[in-house]
């Protein structure tokens, strides 16, 4: 039987989507990223105006399942098939005209931090944090974690990519990211409030003003999710990516050369 990793409803106009493997930190990992896909898809099928993105558990996302990295028999290739279905994911989001509401309520980590960042409004809880952690296994960005650069500047970017720093929920709203930061027993009730304001507007409007809006910010998303994908999977071939992957599951520094 195949777990399931998203949950999905729909109501009045909005599709809510969960990541809903709580007790694996909701990963990202091929069985995962083909349910939300499947989502999204049903979301746009059933004329949603607005897609709330949310998560369960303490983590929004921990990122790739190193694990199964680790095990694979051509880490490249698992990297690279799982990299372009994310990335085919985050398209829908971004180029589709529902608007996208993402929900943090804890750590978005790896690609989970540009998943959340994929919505065109980013609600998170005092609680949250966000870490693109890729240069602590020897990896690099995918996800659409290059186009932070749009939102959070060249600088704080490069940071985060190579020092892995952590932004907390506040420090993600001073820097544009995050709309409001509020209590994490508030989340649910200041999310609803957002949906409801983007439900009583014009749908044709807030569509309009998204895709003008992204296409001056983001004007080439698509060539920059492809060269992500095939950045970190030419990484996890090489002796130091292996390196990282090992590391960080024996929870140990790692070795790089």
């Amino acid at each position: 039987m195949t777990e399931q990793y998203v949950d999905y409803a729909f109501a009045d106009g909005a599709a809510r989507i969960t990541l809903a493997a709580a007790d694996r930190g909701n990963p990202i990992e091929p069985v995962a990223t083909a349910q939300l896909h499947d989502a999204v898809l049903r979301a746009k099928a059933d004329g949603a105006r607005v897609i709330v993105l949310a998560a369960d558990g303490r983590f929004f996302s921990v990122g790739g399942d190193l694990g199964a990295f680790a095990g694979a028999a051509d880490p490249s290739a698992l990297l690279l098939d799982l990299a372009e279905s994310v990335h085919r994911v985050i398209t829908e989001l971004v180029r589709g005209d529902a608007v996208v509401v993402t929900v943090v309520q804890g750590t978005a980590a790896g690609g989970g931090f540009p998943l959340a960042a994929a919505g065109d409004i980013v609600l998170a809880a005092e609680t949250a944090k966000f870490s693109l952690a890729y240069a602590r296994v020897g990896l690099s960005p995918d996800c659409g974690g290059s186009q932070l650069v749009h939102t959070l500047g060249l600088h704080r970017s490069l940071r985060l990519a190579l020092l892995g720093d952590l932004l907390t929920a506040q420090e993600a709203a001073d820097a544009g990211l995050v709309a409001r930061v509020v209590p994490a027993d508030q989340l649910a009730a200041a999310t609803d409030e957002v949906v409801a304001t983007l439900l009583a507007g014009s749908p044709q409007a807030f569509a309009a003003a998204k895709h003008l809006l992204r296409d001056a910010a983001e004007p080439a998303t698509e060539t920059a999710l492809r060269k992500e994908a095939q950045s970190i999977s030419a990484l996890a071939g090489t002796p130091n990516g292996q390196e990282g992957i090992a590391a960080f599951l024996e929870k140990r520094a790692p070795r790089f050369s």
